[in-house]
Formats: C-alpha cells, structure tokens, sequence
C-alpha cells in the first residue's frame, strides 16, 4: 500500500492561513511538518469523505440501472460497455487517504483532550471500510495505517473485516455514550453538530447495513440474529424521519471549491453558470417507465425533470409540463438519438439552480426502514419492535420525504394492490423490499444501489446495449497503484474477474 499520510496534507492546508511571514523566517524549520488538532482534521476527513463518494456513487447509479448516458458524448465504453482495467476506478487510494484521517483522529483525541471525537471517527472508518469491502472484497485491514511501520500490508479476508467491523462499531457506541463533546467543539463535526445520540444512531445504522448485506450467505443467520439483538438492546435505536449528510448551509459558501461538491460537478458553479456535465447523466428509460407503469408519478418528477431540463427561470421546476408523458428516459448504455434537449436529465431531488449549499446525503432513513424490514422478514424472532410490514411502509414514506415529495403518495400505496409497494398485496416481499430499497437510492447513493442490486439481482434491470452477453461488473480490479507497490499481497489474491469474483456477500 502506497504511504500517503493524508492527515498532514491537511495540516498544511490548515496550518497555511498562519503563513503570512517571510519564508526565510530564521524561527521556522521547514524540515519540519506542522501539525493538526484531531478536531480540524476530523472536520477536513468529513468533507473529504464526501468528494470521495462521487465517484462511486456515479458508477454505481449506472451499474445499478438508474442512470446512463446521454448521447451529446461519446459512450463511455469503461462505464457501459465494462471495457475498464486497473488503471480505471480507481477509489481505493483515496478512502486509504481518508482513512489515514480517521486513523489519526481515534490515535490522538485522548492526548488532546477530545475523546468526544473517538467514537465519531470510528464510525467513519467503519463506513468507509464497508465500501472498500463492498468494492474491493480482501484488502489490507489489520496491518492497514500503520504508517512506516508496516508499509506493504497483508490483505485480511473480507467476511473478516466486515466482522471486525461490527466490533468497531459497538466500541464507537461505547466511546459516544461515555464522551459527550464539550464547549464549542461540536461545530468541527459537520454532521450532526455534535449530537452523540445521533451518532449512535447512525452507528447502529451502518451496522444494520453491513448485517443485512451478508443476509443471504448460508451460515450468518444466527450471528445476524445476534448482533440485531445486541443493537435492540443497548438502546440507541437507529436514525428515523431525517437522513444522514455532511455539510449544508452553515459549511458550504458561493465560493469556487466550497458549494456542495454534488452541484458542482453536475449541476451548477458558484455563480449560477451550468456546467457542462449536467448534459451527461440520464435517467434510464428502465426507471422512468417502472415508475410510470407504478403510478409513482410523485416520485418521477423529484428523481428526473422533464424533457428540456430544468428551467433556469423557475429554478426546481421543469421546462416542459410536469406530466407523466414528458418524461423520456434512455436505454442504458444507448449510444445514439438520446440528446440531452429530448431525455429526462437527473431532477430536482438532486439539483436545484441556486442550491449550492445543500447537505451532502450519505445515508437516507428510508433506507435504513427498509434495512429494518428485511431483518424482520428474514428473521421474524429478532426483538426489533416493529414488523416487517410496518418498517416497509415506513420506508416509502422516508423516500417519498427524502426526494422531496408528498408524504401522502407514500401512505396511498397502502391496500392499493400495485405490486412491491402495497405489502399485503406483494407477492414476494423480499422482492419488494429490494425493489424499495433500488428506488430510495436514485439519485442519493447510487453506489449502495448498485451494492443491494448485486446482492439480490433485484429489479431485474436491462443489460448496457453496448454488452452482447450477460455478464455484469461485479466487482472492480485492484488498482495498479497498490499492484505497483504491495505487489506481494495483491498476487496472492489470485487472478481477480472482476465478472466472476464475486464478493463473499454476493452469493449468486
């Protein structure tokens, strides 16, 4: 694993608005690093988690069926034709980046008095490593971070780390409860503002995520069962009627480089100026029509606008008439008579002309409903309060909250008969589950999408009309970068396809 000590590139960016003296300062070693308080890097960690999730969010919202291109480009043929090799995709050595920030956080809050961050950076670092895991599958855990103390790190087995995982997790509950912030200290945590409640909650929550994601391998049962227990009994619960997000108002300005990093790419710049990308994503024809033939009409006109886009003089709303029949999504990986000016681009949920401050979402409540509803479906003796029924509800009524439309749609389902949205009138439920679940994903975390549809293969989403056969990326490569510098361990991983090897939690 290549050293990159990502938490003293941050001390440097923070440590360079006190620069302002003459270099040749005779009181000054520069053969000396400066160095950072835990609460300024935890600060900087967050907002780097953020540009980090980019990436594979937008992979995994083609991979997993919601978005592809529009045809003002050339196909990509890495995204939709899976033409890709270990010099593409590469995320994995900026979460080893981040994860050197979180590493050096839980190393040196005690020391400096700011315990109350302990805990925090260990969920991140759980959250991260899920990823990684889900990405990757082995990869470098116990010898990860180490610095130069071990600079080649073996790889551990994934089911393995998603364990130690969840130990992680239950110690960064125990730091929360015992470490409450103090003073103003809470304003470096752009998350929850230092709110250790919430932060338990969403330890709970990313806990219940890696649970319920190696639901379906032979032999788990009785430890998921376990740990879902453990949750229920400690107390903390999990995060309900908001969703988790980094940033918003108070951290993001209408600044080059400070506005959500989300609006930036795709959507606008400081100033209100379209950027050319926001051309480029488009809902797929297999979404916009699941969401016609369901009569979630709502729904459609918060994750796509109509044909023409948005209107720049009534930011948030479309250009044409927001009817059902204005809405055209593009096959997936169509190359051609799909231009940007007669397709659906990405709505209103995700960008809004002048909303540059938005919170940057990680994890939405309707997702953990519905992770809450698949643990009470499979396993109906776990002692979660609810029942399966009640938690699928409630999780279409968090997504309808989260995209930004009327809650009451959500509540209409209820003894409608429409298929994997009324729960009586379903008639497989898990199916259901896994289809509510790919739909509260669009547009907010394309890449757990992505992740659910390689776990359940639900909904059965159209192959990239740039692909003759049926085979699908299931995994990525690992990265030339670390082939190139931990050689060793990497070989002995064996030959990686990325088509047939599959993650431990991807079972068929």
């Amino acid at each position: 694993m290549k050293l990159k000590v990502a938490f003293l590139l941050t001390a440097l960016t923070l440590a360079g608005s006190a620069c302002k003296e003459d270099f040749f300062d005779i009181n000054t070693n520069p053969n000396t690093l400066p160095t950072a308080t835990p609460n300024y890097v935890f600060t900087n960690a967050q907002n780097t988690t953020t540009q980090n999730l980019i990436g594979i969010n937008e992979l995994g919202s083609y991979w997993s069926g919601q978005w592809t291109q529009s045809n003002g480009y050339i196909i990509s043929t890495t995204q939709f034709a899976y033409n890709f090799t270990n010099g593409d995709f590469n995320y994995w050595d900026g979460y080893f980046d981040n994860l050197y920030d979180y590493q050096f956080v839980i190393d040196n809050a005690d020391a400096n008095g700011q315990k109350f961050l302990k805990g925090p950076a260990k969920v991140m670092k759980a959250l991260i490593y899920q990823q990684l895991v889900d990405l990757y599958g082995n990869l470098p855990y116990t010898d990860a971070l180490k610095g130069n103390a071990i600079l080649a790190p073996k790889f551990d087995d994934q089911k393995a780390v998603y364990e130690s995982l969840i130990t992680l997790l239950d110690e960064a509950v125990a730091d929360i409860k015992a470490n409450p912030f103090t003073g103003t200290f809470g304003s470096a945590d752009i998350m929850f503002g230092g709110n250790t409640t919430k932060w338990a909650q969403f330890a709970n929550s990313v806990k219940m995520r890696i649970l319920m994601r190696q639901a379906r391998v032979a032999g788990r049962e009785a430890y998921i069962r376990t740990e879902i227990n453990k949750i229920v009994t400690g107390g903390s619960g999990f995060i309900t009627g908001e969703d988790v997000a980094v940033g918003g108002p108070n951290f993001y300005v209408a600044t080059a480089g400070k506005i959500n990093p989300i609006y930036d790419r795709w959507g606008y710049s400081e100033t209100g100026a379209r950027r050319a990308l926001n051309n480029y994503p488009r809902i797929t024809q297999y979404l916009v029509n699941s969401l016609k033939a369901s009569g979630d009409t709502l729904r459609l006109k918060r994750i796509a606008y109509a044909v023409g886009n948005e209107n720049q003089s009534t930011p948030g709303v479309s250009t044409a008439r927001e009817v059902a029949a204005n809405y055209t999504g593009t096959p997936f990986g169509a190359s051609s008579g799909f231009l940007p000016g007669n397709t659906s681009a990405v709505g209103p949920s995700l960008l809004i002309r002048g909303q540059f401050n938005r919170p940057f979402v990680i994890m939405t409540a309707a997702e953990v409903q519905l992770n809450l509803a698949e643990a009470k479906q499979r396993f109906p003796d776990v002692t979660l309060p609810g029942t399966a029924k009640s938690y699928f509800e409630e999780g279409i009524k968090q997504s309808f909250r989260a995209l930004g439309a009327n809650t009451a749609g959500a509540d209409a389902y209820k003894g409608s008969k429409v298929n994997n949205y009324d729960w009586d009138a379903s008639t497989d439920k898990l199916v259901a589950i896994a289809t509510q679940k790919w739909l509260a994903h669009a547009n907010l975390n394309g890449f757990e999408a992505w992740a659910e549809y390689r776990k359940t293969g639900q909904p059965a989403t159209p192959q990239s009309v740039q692909v003759t056969d049926a085979r699908r990326p299931v995994r990525l490569f690992y990265p030339n970068t670390e082939s190139g510098s931990n050689t060793a361990n990497v070989t002995s991983q064996g030959t990686i396809d990325v088509f047939t090897s599959r993650l431990f939690w991807d079972v068929d």
